[in-house]
């Protein structure tokens, strides 16, 4: 547990952020069609379905933003 602890005080690299964006960004898409896939066989509305999926689209796409600013950073001082 202090071992995971201490990874965590080191500052990413770019690569690593690269990384977690890459997934993040999968992720998103992943969430997104199979919600969509779910909605169509629940015969409910993209309207809706778009709708209650908006607040988690908008977190991760806040969440991907900073991390694309972190790695920027990162890539300028290197």
């Amino acid at each position: 547990m202090i071992e995971a602890s201490e990874s965590n005080n080191k500052p990413a690299t770019a690569a690593e952020l690269a990384e977690v964006i890459t997934e993040f960004e999968q992720y998103r898409e992943r969430l997104l069609t199979e919600t969509m896939a779910a909605a169509k066989k629940a015969k409910l509305p993209q309207k809706t379905a778009l709708a209650q999926l908006e607040p988690q689209l908008a977190k991760i796409d806040t969440t991907l933003e900073k991390l694309r600013e972190q790695k920027a950073i990162l890539t300028e001082t290197n």
